[in-house]
């Protein structure tokens, strides 16, 4: 493929006042072979009105509100790409994302993932990227990592450039994923081929009150709802791998520890309506140990700090345990003092 068709699909519910962003960043590609799909999903703002002012520069497709995997469903549907991706309403793309996708394109490859430069709800920056911390993304036979601890280091939905072929064995998606079509596609595409990753930021993810997973604030419904969006990806990622004959290990739900901690954090800040009655702290606390120890990449310092947040969420009271959580999941709330006092720990153990 030399010069492939991409479609950039862009899905959007209410998002009038991000969404010429989105769409003015799709049309304006380096790469000339594109197209531009944009799917309203029910909006009932001003969006449709925005979107017809594009005219025949983009396909519009107009549906009743259907959630993201109906979006997803019908972007794909009207799309002729080889390679497509789906851009959130809310995020936008760098002029030259098409291109670099592209250039690093090969045959095999399940999809080409790149990093997100983090913007405000105003598009200033937020001073980091995903993945967080210069954490490379996952590349490769990337299906191994995910058998392993049942996720990988990726992007959300915009930092993603999927192969038709692999789309059409995932698709379409069904109902009962049609809010979470994002995560679905990120847990099943790797089964299907090769995952190349491109280190520098082709786009920009927008942090904003209404993201449906950034925290912006913590609540006890944001964890439980984390929990079981954990629960839903492993057992549908156990469910596909077995059906493709690979062997899956009993307790990967608990062999990443980001799964343990947020489900230490939901039981700690609202035990009453946890979702799994049979956990305990200590118990979550010591598998998010063994998580960091036997199957993160974590470096030791890490490994460490992350392993006392274990330990102190795990043994405190509530009013104790809190602003851990706090200070973990919603950094933005950290007290200066936390972030010296983080340093000089990582200075220590390293």
């Amino acid at each position: 493929m030399s010069q492939p068709l991409v479609s950039i699909v862009i899905n959007n519910y209410n998002y009038d006042r991000f969404l010429k962003a989105a769409i003015d960043s799709a049309l304006s590609q380096t790469y000339p072979n594109t197209e531009v799909i944009v799917v309203d999903d029910g909006s009932t703002d001003n969006s449709r009105s925005l979107i017809a002012e594009y005219g025949d520069r983009i396909v519009p497709v107009l549906q009743l509100n259907g959630k993201q995997g109906a979006a997803f469903n019908n972007g794909f549907a009207h799309s002729k790409g080889d390679i497509i991706i789906f851009l959130d309403a809310d995020d936008y793309l760098f002029p030259d994302a098409v291109e670099c996708v592209v250039a690093a394109w090969k045959p095999g490859i399940a999809k080409v993932h790149y990093r997100l430069n983090v913007v405000d709800a105003d598009g200033e920056s937020r001073g980091f990227s995903y993945p967080q911390g210069g954490s490379s993304l996952a590349s490769g036979d990337v299906w191994r990592r995910l058998l392993e601890i049942g996720t990988y280091r990726g992007v959300p939905t915009s930092g993603n450039a999927i192969s038709r072929h692999a789309l059409a064995q995932v698709t379409p998606i069904s109902e009962e994923y049609r809010s979470v079509a994002d995560d679905y596609l990120s847990v099943l595409i790797p089964l299907y081929g090769e995952v190349v990753a491109i280190s520098e930021p082709l786009g920009a993810y927008r942090l904003h009150t209404n993201n449906q997973w950034a925290l912006a604030t913590i609540s006890s419904d944001r964890f439980r709802r984390f929990v079981q969006h954990d629960l839903q990806r492993c057992e549908l990622l156990t469910r596909r791998a077995i059906a493709l004959g690979y062997a899956v290990p009993e307790d990967l739900n608990l062999r990443f520890f980001g799964r343990a901690w947020s489900r230490l954090a939901s039981l700690k800040l609202d035990p009453e309506h946890h979702l799994i009655p049979s956990d305990r702290p200590l118990v979550l606390s010591f598998y998010g140990i063994r998580a960091l120890w036997q199957y993160s990449d974590f470096n030791l310092p890490k490994r460490a700090i992350f392993s006392l947040w274990f330990v102190w969420v795990g043994l405190m009271p509530r009013p104790l345990a809190e602003p851990a959580i706090m200070w973990l999941f919603a950094p933005q709330f950290r007290p200066k003092f936390v972030g010296q006092t983080l340093k000089r720990l990582r200075a220590l153990v390293s």
